[in-house]
């Protein structure tokens, strides 16, 4: 099997709408094998939740990733690549 080239990268997540976190874990969870590592932050005064996640994948799979978690509602994902590329 050819290996495939991989980037690093962090995708910055806001969550409005807190019924969506169900779906977001569930993403997540199906990415967990090029998950580096995440954090998420309630920030309560403005009733949002704030997450990175730091992964390592195809780019393919990093797009996939975060349009699936930006098409949700009340969801916003952004994606910022590491200029460094592996196999």
């Amino acid at each position: 099997m050819e290996s495939q080239e991989t980037r690093v990268a962090i995708i910055s997540i806001i969550v409005e709408n807190p019924d969506a976190a169900e779906k977001i874990n569930e993403y997540l969870h199906d990415y967990n094998n090029y998950i580096i590592g995440r954090m998420g932050l309630p920030y309560r005064d403005k009733n949002i939740r704030i997450i990175s996640v730091a992964i390592d994948a195809p780019r393919n799979y990093i797009n996939t990733l975060a349009g699936k978690i930006g098409r949700l509602s009340g969801v916003y994902a952004k994606t910022v690549y590491s200029g460094i590329k592996s196999e």
